[in-house]
């Protein structure tokens, strides 16, 4: 399925009618009730415990990205400004919706993928780059490739990534991710008002937040690999149990990539009908389950830091 339409949509009047006959009111739903159950568990459970809030918000602040990822993929309003209404409460405080949208966009040319420059969500680093690291943080990103090192320190590694690039972007007279930053700004202000209105100190919330975040380096930590050709460089997780819920779907990554505008409840079945022109598409990347990567990549680095493909343009 096509992007196309679905930008169309958003860049046209549509009638009303129309807009609530194409709504996904699962999707919809599932939204509302991520909100609803944030702001229970923000409310109720910081007067039973703050360590079980702890969890519980970080598991619906996972959700909520991964919510913005269907959002920004068109669902569950045709109407763009919709769906990016709904996700205006930056419930993991650390990127702001636009900036997502804009560079995961830039994300899905697949003959970019894993590229350190041209993919906003690369891991990789130039082997130049690599060459020129210290020993420190030589070993601060070979930690960082390994699963239990990317939850931990990917956040931040990441985080300060990010916000370096933007900072330049910004300096540089770029008005749209200044107005990105600044919604987010605002965004994160009333999150962290709701947030003081509650029994749940800032410490513990913020806590959740990484939480949230290193739970979403556990989908990103080997989603796409170095190859040479395009298609093979994404992966499928073909359990995904809980994690899968979290991430909608997208441990069945290179269905998403193949079908950018399909909506999360329906990847599973468009996977199982063609579930082996997907893993021809892919070389057979693919793991049976969460639980296989944890005990393969735990403590153990997958790929190399340096890009182990790479060579820059001429």
């Amino acid at each position: 399925m096509s992007e196309q339409p679905v930008i169309a949509a958003a860049r046209t009047s549509v009638r009303p009618q129309l807009i609530l006959g194409r709504v996904e009111w699962g999707t919809l739903g599932l939204i509302l009730g991520c909100y609803a159950a944030w702001g229970a568990s923000l409310v109720w459970l910081p007067l039973l415990s703050f360590w079980v809030a702890v969890p519980v918000l970080a598991c619906l602040i996972t959700l909520q990205s991964s919510l913005s990822h269907e959002a920004l993929h068109g669902h569950p309003f045709p109407l763009r400004v919709l769906n990016e209404a709904l996700m205006f409460l930056p419930l993991n405080l650390a990127i702001p919706y636009g900036r997502f949208r804009d560079t995961h966009l830039a994300h899905h040319h697949d003959e970019r993928l894993t590229d350190p420059y041209d993919d906003p969500e690369s891991n990789f680093l130039d082997p130049a780059r690599w060459r020129r690291l210290g020993r420190i943080m030589r070993a601060v990103f070979w930690l960082n490739n390994t699963l239990l090192g990317r939850m931990l320190l990917g956040p931040v590694l990441g985080q300060i990534r990010f916000m370096a690039d933007d900072w330049r972007l910004i300096r540089h007279g770029d008005e749209a991710v200044l107005r990105d930053w600044l919604l987010h700004l605002l965004g994160a202000g009333l999150t962290l008002w709701l947030v003081a209105q509650s029994a749940l100190p800032f410490w513990a919330y913020l806590l959740a937040a990484y939480l949230g975040l290193a739970i979403l380096k556990i989908r990103t930590f080997l989603e796409h690999r170095a190859h040479l050709d395009p298609a093979a460089r994404t992966v499928i997780i073909e359990r995904g149990g809980v994690l899968g819920f979290l991430f909608l779907n997208n441990n069945l990554h290179v269905v998403h990539h193949c079908h950018p505008g399909v909506p999360w409840h329906d990847l599973p079945k468009l996977y199982q009908t063609r579930r082996q022109q997907f893993l021809e598409r892919n070389h057979g990347y693919v793991y049976p389950s969460y639980g296989t990567v944890f005990r393969s990549y735990a403590l153990r680095a997958k790929d190399p830091v340096a890009h182990p493909i790479w060579s820059q343009p001429k």
